[in-house]
This record gives structure tokens, sequence and C-alpha cells, in this order.
């Protein structure tokens, strides 16, 4: 009988998306860079790296979740990432296109939800002196 994984901690999740950010956006980068796409890669590379841009932006959008649900309910910041959160919902609820333009479109998904991530780590914080005991 084998052991369930223990649950990662957030702060351990935001350090491994910090120390990971850079060569997945690299990754969007560059596949968003391609221009002549019917060209571009074979239907297996397409899937493999639909795969690694789906894996990433699931746990990025774990991580908007969670900083999300800090926020006060009448937030403009946590109105816009509840927009943000829904699409990626939306599109991570199904398997990835093995397709340049599906790539594509993780790639852009992937994008917004760092957009996302940047803005609510660079937000301030509600303050929780002001909230009686």
């Amino acid at each position: 009988m084998t052991t369930p994984p223990a649950p990662i901690r957030r702060d351990a999740l935001h350090a491994a998306l910090s120390l990971d950010r850079e060569p997945y956006l690299m990754l969007a980068q560059a596949v968003l860079a391609w221009s002549e796409p019917h060209e571009a890669l074979r239907p297996r590379d397409c899937e493999q790296i639909a795969r690694q841009l789906a894996d990433h932006a699931r746990a990025v959008a774990d991580d908007v979740r969670h900083c999300c649900a800090a926020l006060p309910k009448n937030s403009a910041i946590r109105a816009l990432t509840e927009i943000v959160l829904g699409e990626a919902e939306r599109r991570l609820s199904v398997p990835p296109r093995p397709t340049v333009t599906g790539v594509q479109n993780l790639a852009r998904l992937l994008r917004a939800l760092y957009e996302r991530h940047n803005r609510l780590h660079h937000a301030p914080q509600p303050s929780h002196a002001a909230l009686p005991a």
C-alpha cells in the first residue's frame, strides 16, 4: 500500500511558481511567436507542449484562486480575477488540444493568469487590524 503524497503548502507552491515562472513564460512567448503554425510542430510535439502549459496554468490558477479568496467581496481586483479564473476553469476543464492554435491559446491563458498573479501579489492587502475581534 502506498502513502498518499503530502499536500503542498501554499508558501511552497508560491515559491515553486516563482522559480518556474521564467521558463514557462519564455515557452509561452516562443509559442506565440510562431508565424508559420502549419509548419511549426508535429501534433505529438504540440501535445507535449500543451500538457506542460496546461499543468502549469492549473498550478498558477490555484495560487491565484487562493489569493483572490482573501480579497474583499467588493474589490475591483477580485472581480477581474474571478473573470480570469472562470475562463481558466472553462479552458482547463477539457483536455488540451494538440494543435498549434490550442497551444497558443494555452500560452495566452498562462500569461493572463500570471498577470493576475502579479497584481494580486502587488495589491494592497486587506487590513486585519480593522476587523473586530
